[in-house]
């Protein structure tokens, strides 16, 4: 990752963690962290949560209450989400078709990889596209999902447009991104291993630190609760909430294009 970083100075600069760059470079650098990681990103997911992602996905999952339908799951990555919903959908006899959609290339190969070898063949359909200008018709599907994805895009305002865009009426929004820590005991303790310990495990299993040590500052540069679910209201979204996860270490909003 390049260090050598001259900082913008004029009022279009974007956070990449607690560094100031421009779009452009922020664009590259985020991409240059999920190409370095993809090959490991679920390894280092169990690593990092101690496997609590798993339960968290779940009950993000459990929150689309009508599985025959299209949905589109946007920074999708690996696919973790959407095998996911694809297994549900097995157990209720229901058939999901996903889209998945992430900008980066290197991810989604990891996500073909595993559909192939999960025998997964139907009704899922990978694209590369932003986030930001989705390459997809206004009302096209009944939920969007993303999950840890939100946070490193350019603009999360930008982001929740095209999402209220690509809904159809009465579709729903979902959102599993990390937040802020509710109990103040808590909050202490997770910052030192936010900061400490996350990317000493990224440069052991990946050999890269700095690509975690983005990911804990990203997380703390994000909006808390209450900030995030105004961002969605301002988007245009009706019944927006939230349900903390784990102390509120991680948090789903959610909230309907009516």
């Amino acid at each position: 990752m390049n260090k050598n970083k001259k900082t913008p100075n004029n009022k279009d600069a974007v956070n990449f963690g607690f560094q100031k760059v421009t779009a452009k470079q922020k664009r590259l650098l985020v991409d240059e962290v999920f190409s370095d990681v993809a090959g490991k990103y679920d390894l280092m997911n169990d690593l990092m949560s101690f496997g609590i992602h798993r339960l968290w996905k779940d009950v993000f999952c459990k929150m689309i209450p009508n599985l025959d339908s299209n949905i589109i799951d946007v920074a999708g990555g690996t696919g973790d989400i959407a095998f996911r919903i694809k297994a549900r959908g097995k157990e209720l006899n229901q058939n999901p078709y996903i889209v998945i959609c992430d900008i980066n290339q290197e991810m989604l190969k990891v996500c073909k990889d595993k559909a192939i070898n999960k025998n997964i063949l139907h009704g899922i359909d990978l694209v590369v596209g932003n986030a930001e200008k989705l390459p997809f018709a206004d009302n096209s599907f009944d939920y969007y999902t993303i999950a840890f994805g939100i946070r490193n895009m350019l603009s999360i305002e930008d982001t929740l447009k095209e999402a209220y865009r690509v809904l159809k009426p009465t579709g729903k929004f979902l959102c599993l991104e990390f937040s802020q820590v509710q109990n103040e005991l808590m909050k202490p303790l997770y910052d030192f291993y936010s900061f400490n310990v996350i990317p000493h495990i990224g440069k052991y299993v990946v050999n890269n630190k700095e690509a975690y040590q983005y990911l804990s500052e990203s997380i703390s540069m994000f909006p808390n609760q209450e900030d995030f679910k105004t961002k969605i209201q301002n988007a245009g979204f009706m019944d927006v909430n939230y349900k903390n996860l784990t102390l509120g270490i991680a948090a789903i909003h959610y909230g309907y294009k009516i």
